[in-house]
């Protein structure tokens, strides 16, 4: 079996779709199966092309026994549209040529989504290289940006659903990451069966019997303190606001509030925290995933907040499994699927309603009163997702579902 798989975002950037792609494809590999990638310079998430990457077209390269073919993008740091969209088309255009002429045939073409216009050049490429198109669905977009208010032009979205359709008219396989994206697109697209294909965790790497760090200790924090962490994108979709808001309510000097990422809501969120002269929260710049253990390993809490929306009941952040798999307990603000999984089912921690700071506070309050909560919620999310989404698991029940599809 022979995939390609077509991303515009994939290590060494940092970032939920770049580790879970990676890991997806170096577990095929191990696997049998051969696995080529096709994507952008690397930019993600500076908007700026990295070192060694600057001022080429096309670039050819190995990482951990992948080939991994890369092709010219426009980068730009503007929040416009326009300049949006040109970082976007200018990738499915310079894809197209590279995966034309210096890719091989393959059985499929695996494109991630978004951006969903990246599946103008999977299909494309399926039909030059007579391969299927799976198209792996981690965001339902346009739906997400319009009800975010990210895109309001009625005109632009109307033609992005017309895509969204023809693309999964055009797929033998559609994969959705959670089980509410599944359910959305059976429920608009009857007549498609898609195949839920879960993120999950490589519970080797993130160990915390394995790991060792002084990052709390080198970042002049008390032993005593108890360390809440967000670590991922500063983007509207979380609300972010809620974390800064509850560390203005909570009066124990022990909580510590700590921000790892970048992202478009970082300089309003840094000016928020001047305004409410909150002294016990900390930012920090994104970090690769070789330092992002360590600092998991050194938090306490992990907050993962989005926007209440309905949207929103079928999201599963994909921060969450690492840092129950480093038996981190979890405060959770994601109604439906997460809340579900990892609260109701797996006991790994608290819920608060979305976007409210009074009842995320009153949760933080619970844990530094019983700390040992802390320590049972930890134990409990390192065995849910140990028995439920390990990596290696999930590759291996995908592998035997494209073998069904070709019997």
């Amino acid at each position: 079996m022979k995939i390609l798989f077509l991303t515009q975002y994939y290590p060494p950037e940092t970032g939920a779709p770049q580790n879970r792609l990676h890991d997806l494809a170096v577990r095929l590999k191990e696997k049998d199966v051969t696995v080529d990638v096709l994507t952008a310079m690397p930019n993600y998430p500076q908007m700026e092309i990295h070192e060694g990457y600057k001022g080429k077209f096309f670039l050819k390269e190995q990482i951990d026994d992948i080939q991994v073919y890369r092709s010219w993008i426009y980068t730009t740091t503007s929040k416009g549209v326009l300049k949006r969209l040109l970082n976007y088309f200018s990738f499915v255009f310079s894809s197209f040529w590279v995966g034309w002429f210096k890719t091989k045939k393959y059985d499929y073409i695996l494109c991630e989504s978004p951006p969903l216009f990246l599946g103008i050049t999977a299909y494309l490429l399926c039909k030059i290289k007579r391969s299927k198109l799976i198209f792996n669905v981690s965001d339902l977009w346009p739906e997400s940006a319009e009800k975010l208010g990210i895109v309001e032009n009625k005109f632009f979205l109307n033609l992005a659903y017309k895509l969204e359709k023809f693309l999964y008219k055009k797929s033998i396989v559609i994969t959705g990451q959670t089980q509410g994206i599944v359910q959305n697109i059976k429920q608009r697209f009857p007549t498609k069966n898609p195949y839920w294909l879960p993120n999950g965790v490589d519970l080797n790497y993130f160990d915390p019997e394995k790991t060792q760090s002084n990052w709390k200790k080198n970042n002049g924090f008390k032993d005593d303190d108890i360390l809440f962490l967000y670590a991922g994108i500063l983007g509207h979709a979380q609300g972010l606001e809620v974390i800064l808001q509850a560390a203005n309510i909570i009066r124990n000097d022990q909580a510590k509030f700590i921000f790892v990422g970048a992202g478009p809501e970082k300089e309003k969120l840094l000016n928020l925290k001047e305004q409410l002269a909150l002294k016990n929260v900390f930012f920090f710049d994104a970090v690769p995933k070789t330092e992002i253990i360590k600092i998991i390993k050194s938090i306490d809490v992990t907050i993962v907040p989005l926007k209440k929306l309905d949207l929103f009941k079928g999201a599963i952040p994909s921060k969450i499994f690492e840092n129950l798999a480093m038996k981190k307990a979890l405060i959770l603000g994601v109604d439906g699927e997460a809340k579900k999984l990892f609260i109701d089912d797996g006991k790994c921690g608290l819920y608060f309603e979305p976007e409210n700071s009074d009842d995320l506070a009153d949760k933080i309050n619970s844990l530094l009163e019983d700390k040992s909560l802390i320590d049972t919620f930890g134990n409990n999310g390192r065995r849910y997702v140990s028995n439920y989404f390990n990596r290696s698991v999930i590759a291996e029940n995908f592998i035997k579902y494209l073998s069904n599809i070709n019997e």
